[in-house]
């Protein structure tokens, strides 16, 4: 099935998985966001290549979609998890660089996941190895980085593993049913929620148990990416079967990829 979903993450950057046929270490998205406020024109001549050459080489080793872009806003003082990923510490540029970049992914044929909703910026550890507590009010958040993720055309969003103690003072927004109503509510994002890979430290419980408690919470689809089997099967075993809306939107996907 040549429209089969393959994810990949080619950021640019430090996460850079294809480096060895696409060396584009210098190409994070601080250096595209200091572009585009210094020199508009070069930044819409650079950026335009960099996801030309990026979307090519997805489409010659068979994936079609990037997890990309990556729309938290950079913190001062927070984990150095998102950094030099993040666009810039402005939540209007972050804005504006994800429209361009989704639209320009889908203009050469490779669907985007925006991350990590509703908003990784603040965190002060990195959730691949603690839980991260973000304790700014809500009502700083929807203006600042939750506003990055609001009413965004691409397909798929990430969620963050990371508690939102003014929203929800016990679960990750992955576990959330009160952060996914706010994606689906307040940030307006109406297609298809994935997590964060499932087997991150962040996440307390077993795989069986945060597979099921992402479902639970509203998540469409659980992402598993540290490569062991026996946790894969155990997240194909406690995952729902494929419903009506992973099929209209993933019939989307399809027109957005053919």
């Amino acid at each position: 099935d040549k429209n089969y979903p393959i994810l990949i993450d080619q950021e640019g950057g430090r996460v850079n998985r294809l480096k060895k046929f696409f060396d584009a270490e210098l190409l994070t998205g601080e250096f595209f966001g200091k572009l585009y406020l210094n020199d508009k024109k070069k930044f819409y001549n650079y950026y335009k290549i960099f996801i030309k050459q990026t979307s090519s080489l997805l489409r010659s080793i068979g994936a079609n979609i990037n997890t990309l872009p990556v729309l938290d806003v950079r913190s001062k003082g927070s984990s150095s998890i998102i950094g030099d990923r993040s666009f810039s510490n402005d939540p209007k540029i972050v804005s504006k660089i994800g429209n361009i970049c989704i639209n320009s992914f889908h203009s050469n044929k490779i669907g985007t996941v925006i991350k990590h909703i509703p908003g990784h910026g603040l965190a002060n550890v990195d959730s691949h190895k603690l839980t991260p507590r973000v304790n700014k009010n809500l009502k700083y958040l929807i203006k600042n980085d939750f506003s990055t993720f609001r009413k965004k055309p691409s397909l798929f969003a990430m969620t963050a593993h990371i508690i939102y103690t003014n929203v929800d003072k016990v679960n990750t927004a992955t576990h959330s049913k009160k952060i996914i109503q706010l994606i689906r509510n307040r940030i307006k994002f109406e297609n298809i929620i994935m997590s964060d890979d499932i087997s991150m430290k962040s996440l307390k419980n077993s795989i069986n148990i945060n597979t099921l408690r992402a479902f639970s919470a509203g998540c469409d689809l659980v992402l598993h990416c540290n490569g062991n089997y026996k946790e894969m099967n155990e997240v194909a075993i406690n995952s729902p079967l494929i419903n009506k809306f992973i099929i209209k939107k993933t019939s989307q996907f399809y027109k957005i990829i053919s």
